[in-house]
């Protein structure tokens, strides 16, 4: 489960961020307790208390006092937010510096990007309608 170069507690971050972006956790739904983590993941309590708490600083999670730890309302919002203006940073800003380093106009990097959105739309469209035709 945590195999990643990341240390524990930030790989649990993420994966509770994931959850929330991707609508598995929803605001207001409770999240496993730390001993819960622990037990689950068989890791210390700790490292999951630190994952917790980095998320609660972040206004992602908060604590109900005796009762535990909830997604905080509008924490998908803030995550969708916070992920675009990283995705914008790390991947668009390098993108466009690249295609003109490389004399890629602006015209063929955003018809490159229009023409792969449409390829995995009708991708997904297909996949659905297979998987729909099998039931």
């Amino acid at each position: 489960m945590f195999d990643g170069r990341d240390p524990i507690y930030l790989q649990i971050a993420d994966q509770i961020r994931s959850s929330i972006l991707d609508g598995t956790l929803q605001e207001e739904e409770q999240v496993m307790s730390t001993t819960q983590y622990a037990t689950t993941y068989r890791i210390n309590p700790a490292t999951a208390a630190k994952a917790f708490a980095e998320l609660v600083d972040e206004g992602v999670l908060y604590k109900r006092r005796g009762v535990g730890m909830f997604v905080a309302t509008g924490a998908r919002s803030t995550l969708q937010a916070d992920g675009r203006e990283r995705f914008f940073a790390e991947v668009v800003d390098p993108l466009v510096d690249q295609a003109h380093v490389l004399g890629i106009e602006v015209a063929d990097v955003v018809k490159r990007i229009e023409d792969r959105a449409t390829r995995i739309g009708s991708e997904a469209e297909t996949r659905g309608a297979a998987q729909g035709g099998a039931r």
